[in-house]
């Protein structure tokens, strides 16, 4: 089993690794499998990859992310222009479901609100304004309604789980409530988990799903 201490080393050369981001300024602390990004980088877009990169690492269990985004001179952009191009980018990504969605942009924060009927276009509205220049954060509070009441959701869930070369089915559990689903159950990896919860969100109908996976042996 690897230590806080191996889990620390880890991370830093997954961080050193990514060509995407600067390590230079962030800094690593693990406890208990958990791992605490702290420092700056120069975009959200880093900010977010090196949360990403550190769930990746083998024997991490969770990430808090305390890295400050301090954007070059150069990046630096008022709220309105920001709010601009997050609505052109809504309209260009998902030019029928976005009419639904809202942009509100503080200081250099975007907050989207609004609803989608899959979550699918929720993780997309939210993947269209993270890349662009001067967003210092993204708040995604965009809601879940879908227009049919899901069926099957728990059979549909366990057939895709199955069926993912990268899951070990035998060893998740899928309870489901209408469309809220709860998934149980101990995998060998952070990305294992995620890909379980991620083949969740698939189903038709799924508004909410909580992932209550552990990482063990």
């Amino acid at each position: 089993m690897k230590t806080d201490s191996d889990i620390k080393r880890d991370v830093e050369a997954e961080l050193r690794w990514d060509p995407d981001i600067d390590p230079t300024d962030i800094g690593v602390a693990v406890k208990d499998g958990v791992a605490t990004l702290t420092g700056f980088v120069r975009s959200y877009t880093q900010k977010w990859q090196a949360e990403r990169d550190a769930k990746r690492v083998s024997g991490v269990v969770g990430v808090a992310n305390d890295i400050e985004v301090r954007l070059p001179i150069s990046s630096q952009r008022t709220d309105p222009e920001i709010a601009r191009d997050a609505v052109a980018a809504l309209k260009r990504e998902l030019p029928y479901s976005s009419e639904n969605m809202k942009v509100i942009v503080k200081d250099g924060w975007v907050t989207l609100d609004g609803t989608a009927e899959w979550n699918y276009q929720r993780t997309r509205a939210e993947e269209a304004v993270r890349r662009i220049s001067g967003v210092k954060g993204v708040s995604n509070l965009i809601l879940l309604k879908p227009r049919v009441e899901p069926q099957e959701i728990k059979q549909k869930i366990e057939a895709a789980l199955r069926r993912n070369a990268e899951v070990d089915a035998n060893r998740i559990t899928v309870d489901a409530n209408g469309s809220e689903v709860i998934l149980k159950g101990t995998v060998r990896s952070w990305v294992e988990r995620q890909e379980a919860e991620r083949a969740a969100w698939l189903a038709p109908g799924v508004t909410k799903v909580d992932n209550r996976i552990t990482i063990g042996p």
